[in-house]
Order: C-alpha cells, then sequence, then structure tokens
C-alpha cells in the first residue's frame, strides 16, 4: 500500500514554471513506477510523463517534451514533475500515481494501482 499526495500546483501565467511533489508513504516507494498524469474539464485523463523506480528511465508525451521533466528522490519518497514554459492548455488538475510491475514504466491509467487526489494547474494567457 501507498499513499500519495500532490503538492505545488497554481495559477501561473504563461510562460511560467511549476514544480510539482508527489510525496509517497511507504517504505517500499523505490519498487513503484511512477507518473504524472492531468485531466481537463471535459476530457480523459492522459499521461503526462512516467519514470521507473530507479529514475534513469522516463518518458514524455509529445505535448510537454522539452518543456516538463519528471525525476524523483526515492530517498525523501519524492517524485517531482517540473513545469517550464507553461502555456494555456496546460490548464488541468495533475495526478501521480504508482504501480510495482515488471515494465519499466506505465503509460496507461488504467495501469497504475495507486491515486493521488490531483493539484490544479491553471496557466493564464
Amino acid at each position: 500500500q501507498v499513499q500519495l499526495v500532490e503538492s505545488g500546483g497554481g495559477l501561473v501565467q504563461a510562460g511560467g514554471s511549476l514544480r510539482l511533489s508527489c510525496a509517497a508513504s511507504g517504505r517500499t516507494f523505490g519498487n513503484y513506477a511512477m507518473g504524472w498524469f492531468r485531466q481537463a474539464p471535459g476530457k480523459v485523463r492522459e499521461v503526462v510523463g512516467a519514470i521507473n523506480w530507479s529514475g534513469d528511465s522516463t518518458y514524455y508525451a509529445d505535448s510537454v517534451k522539452g518543456r516538463f521533466t519528471i525525476s524523483r528522490a526515492n530517498s525523501q519518497n519524492t517524485v517531482y514533475l517540473q513545469m517550464n514554459s507553461l502555456k494555456p492548455e496546460d490548464t488541468a488538475v495533475y495526478y501521480c500515481a504508482a504501480k510495482v510491475g515488471p515494465l519499466r514504466y506505465y503509460l496507461g491509467p488504467d495501469d497504475y494501482d495507486y491515486w493521488g487526489q490531483g493539484t490544479q494547474v491553471t496557466v493564464s494567457s
């Protein structure tokens, strides 16, 4: 079992930056592949990025590649999402998710076992 708590969301102007954090409970955080997802009103939840258990393998959606960076600090039970050059279309509720499994990382919402409550990111134009 792991519990996830996101923080760091807020209101930012286009072109600005935010850093989201996802703090995990439990002593086995290092066993989990982690993902960041987002969901805008009226849209399906989509993957933003994913990272393997050790942090040396990452995936990014094309829409955020080159602007967002996912990282993790297993000693602090935390995964991060650094978001730069934010655009109004990045506005959404952002969620982190955790999964134990044989793959490096997972890209589908249904793949994940644990979810945080989400944090709102709003980018104004």
